[in-house]
């Protein structure tokens, strides 16, 4: 058991290793001050613009990755859930980060890093999904949510095991819990929306929301 404790341990303590929180301290900001108050790419690009948000999705997707590698280097062949939980932990470390002060992102990007070595099938459909809804609506949160939400759907269509269909649901009802505050302020008509983003409506005028 103390590979699998220091594998889980070690993924939390790599998710904790927030992008742009480390880039901040360089920069001398500290986006949880800013903007909507999270650690997440979202609104390191709102306030602190795209080359900024691109090295903080960077370290959070390779944190992921990097999580989920040692879990398929090292986990014992009888564990196939093990991959799995590490990744969770890895998404847990971001969410509340141990050298933050818990303060942290809501996981998505560290959550996609981990799925592209433990399921990458999955992360061509979450990542489709994401940018069809954005491309309709403009809103970030909800596009992460209903993203995820396909992953149960995915493992109950491919015949997955059952370490792959609790993950899923899992990892969906996580990012729905860290999404409650997007879910809450697009439900009072508050939520930010990324107008940019919003081809659809560009491109099919009437149709779009």
């Amino acid at each position: 058991m103390w590979m699998t404790a220091t594998l889980l341990a070690s993924a939390y303590l790599l998710g904790s290793f927030s992008g742009s929180l480390t880039l901040g301290r360089l920069r001398g900001v500290d986006i949880r001050t800013l903007g909507s108050g999270n650690a997440g790419g979202t609104n390191a690009f709102r306030t602190q613009g795209w080359k900024f948000a691109l090295g903080t999705a960077l370290i959070d997707v390779g944190k992921g990755a990097l999580a989920a590698w040692l879990a398929l280097r090292f986990a014992p062949a009888s564990q196939s859930w093990l991959p799995y939980a590490v990744v969770l932990a890895a998404v847990a470390g971001h969410v509340w980060p141990l050298w933050h002060g818990f303060r942290g992102g809501k996981g998505m990007a560290t959550l996609v890093g981990g799925l592209l070595l433990v399921w990458p099938m999955s992360t061509l459909l979450l990542v489709a999904s994401w940018l069809l809804v954005l491309s309709i609506g403009g809103y970030v949160g909800l596009s992460t949510v209903l993203a995820t939400m396909a992953l149960p759907v995915l493992a109950l269509t491919t015949a997955s095991d059952g370490a792959r269909l609790c993950f899923a649901c899992v990892a969906a009802l996580f990012i729905l819990f860290t999404h409650r505050s997007n879910l809450l302020r697009l439900r009072a008509g508050t939520e930010s929306r990324f107008e940019k983003a919003r081809l659809w409506h560009r491109w099919f005028p009437g149709r779009a929301a």
